[in-house]
């Protein structure tokens, strides 16, 4: 009898997992050739447009009027706008689940200079973060450590795949915590002067790790050239190379005004190329930015003044008088679970001085531009991937519905793990009678 019940309560409890686990299931995305007819399309680069895209093989085959495909699926866009995919500039999605869960985040690397050490292979490509942030239209983001002077390489990733290589954009940056001369928070303690020691010895340190650098490009160099064969295994200095060699950018987190002009001359005594990141008041140092023509991504856009004496509004401007100043300028969320308001990250911007077209530019072809990857991303194009999405109506909105999203030519579903309790809860049928 014993044996009865045990059974037959095992078989109870796999039947609920059974239709629970069949409740909660993601429907698979869908491949494909699509016909998108009759929509106004936002190219970005081309002006507004009404007419037709084509999706073929993952890539925009066609974009224009009276488009025709009989093996292509139909969806009547009429009345529906189409945007090129949103890419967030600096996020932590997929290298953190939950912030306040240490166990969770893989982010920050040991030790001070391990440019070598890829964030990439850190992703979390079943991260239940990526499907709410798809929601919002944004579907590529750059993955950046974050931690010591030299935490390691970022990598641009598209928000669909079932590894970290298969969500790679191909483009990965080494990224550089400038030393900065403030407070680290009101919780730092140090005096005025240990705050001045400290800075210069960091400034020290990433001027050795630079000479360091310039000696292994002659040694390597000369090797190539000579056609010998000598024993290097050094990873960090490898992976600084692209840098040294002005193949890539370095990618310069910074962010007070002080040290945003420290940068800059840093920069340009060391002759290299670079994006800085952050760059919380570089409204205060504009025009200098727009003179070295350095890039830059800043954001997030939804946050408070830095200091106590500043507008309300610095943080809503500053991505728009640097715009204006004539920086190229991408926006970011610098966050993980609420990458999804990178959208309304650029509204502010957009209503504080930027425009809706400029900021449109900073979350899709600048900051392809910024990567690299412009001939790929950023834009609705003929030959570039199809990432894009068909919405209701002006994206910045938040009253705007996201009705369809394509990665890679992927019709991929806007399910979440907000929609499906969504769905769960809208009519409940506990079946418990009191």
């Amino acid at each position: 009898m014993l044996k009865i019940n045990i059974n037959f309560s095992l078989y109870i409890i796999l039947f609920f997992l059974g239709n629970s686990v069949y409740c909660q299931q993601i429907k698979k995305a869908e491949g494909g050739s699509f016909l998108l007819k009759n929509a106004t399309i936002y190219t970005i680069t081309k002006g507004i447009i009404s007419g037709d895209i084509l999706i073929r093989n993952g890539l925009i085959s066609d974009v224009g009027q009276n488009i025709t495909d009989p093996n292509a699926k139909l969806i009547n866009c009429a009345g529906k706008r189409i945007y090129p995919g949103f890419i967030d500039g600096g996020s932590r999605l997929g290298l953190v689940e939950i912030d306040a869960v240490s166990v969770t985040n893989d982010f920050n690397e040991h030790g001070d200079l391990v440019p070598h050490m890829k964030a990439l292979t850190a992703v979390n490509p079943n991260s239940v973060s990526i499907p709410v942030t798809r929601v919002n239209g944004v579907t590529s983001v750059f993955a950046k450590p974050e931690g010591s002077t030299f935490p390691g390489m970022g990598a641009l990733i598209d928000l669909f795949g079932y590894t970290p290589e298969q969500m790679s954009c191909g483009s990965e940056r080494v990224v550089m915590k400038f030393p900065s001369t403030g407070r680290r928070g009101r919780w730092d303690r140090r005096s005025d002067e240990d705050i001045k020691k400290d800075s210069e010895k960091a400034l020290k340190s990433i001027n050795e790790v630079w000479e360091t650098a310039l000696i292994y490009h002659k040694i390597d160099s000369t090797a190539k050239a000579q056609n010998q064969i000598w024993n290097k295994n050094n990873p960090q200095m490898d992976a600084l190379m692209p840098i040294v060699r002005g193949i890539e950018p370095i990618f310069i987190e910074v962010n007070s005004k002080t040290d945003i002009e420290a940068a800059l001359g840093w920069v340009e005594e060391k002759k290299m190329k670079a994006v800085f990141m952050g760059v919380a008041e570089g409204w205060r140092v504009a025009d200098k930015i727009a003179k070295a023509k350095i890039p830059v991504i800043t954001g997030p856009v939804l946050n408070t003044p830095r200091r106590d004496h500043d507008s309300y509004d610095a943080p809503y401007t500053n991505a728009s008088k640097m715009q204006k100043a004539g920086v190229k300028v991408s926006i970011r969320t610098d966050n993980a679970e609420n990458t999804r308001n990178l959208p309304f990250n650029a509204a502010f911007a957009a209503t504080y001085g930027m425009g809706i077209e400029e900021a449109l530019k900073s979350i899709t072809i600048n900051t392809a531009e910024i990567f690299g990857v412009a001939d790929k991303y950023g834009s609705i194009e003929k030959g570039k991937v199809a990432n894009l999405f068909i919405c209701d109506g002006d994206p910045f909105e938040m009253k705007t519905r996201i009705e369809k999203l394509f990665i890679r030519g992927w019709d991929v579903p806007l399910e979440s793990r907000q929609t499906l309790l969504y769905d769960e809860f809208l009519e409940r049928k506990p079946g418990i009678s009191k």
